[in-house]
């Protein structure tokens, strides 16, 4: 039987299939490290002892950058590379929530993005999220998680 880890590598595979996808951010050593020091708040995970169930990944950056983003002049890799630490964010991107399916439908990735964005918030003056989805679910996640947090979301479009 696979461990969690090995299930959520899998299924961030499945669902992003992000060596076949240039536009993708490919989440390695190097990349978590960026993340970090952009924001401890980027990366989150739940855990019951068994190994991560669900995986949460959220970028603060600027609206500049969403704009380039949502207008398709830049991609994953672009959002990370023009967001450095200590730059006044106002933005958040909502880049990926995986979960394992015996855990959806919990609020347990909500919970972990409202936490992320509430940890972000402490320094800086969020003013919107946006999200690039990958399924229904996905959407409906970011269209909750605006709605609580009170910010504006902006979505790039993809077929679901």
């Amino acid at each position: 039987m696979k461990s969690n880890f090995e299930r959520m590598i899998a299924l961030a595979e499945e669902v992003f299939d992000t060596r076949n996808d240039p536009d993708q951010l490919n989440v390695s050593e190097h990349t978590m490290e960026q993340l970090q020091a952009i924001h401890p708040a980027t990366l989150s995970e739940y855990d019951e002892g068994n190994g991560p169930v669900v995986w949460v990944l959220v970028i603060p950056t600027t609206e500049e950058v969403m704009n380039k983003f949502l207008r398709n002049e830049i991609n994953e890799q672009g959002v990370l590379d023009l967001t450095k630490p200590d730059i006044e964010y106002d933005s958040i991107y909502l880049c990926s929530a995986l979960v394992l399916p015996e855990y959806r439908r919990k609020g347990i990735a909500e919970k972990l993005c409202i936490q992320a964005i509430e940890n972000i918030r402490i320094n800086k003056t969020i003013k919107s999220l946006f999200v690039w989805s990958f399924s229904r679910e996905g959407e409906s996640l970011a269209e909750k998680i605006a709605k609580k947090s009170g910010l504006e979301l902006y979505k790039k479009a993809i077929s679901i």
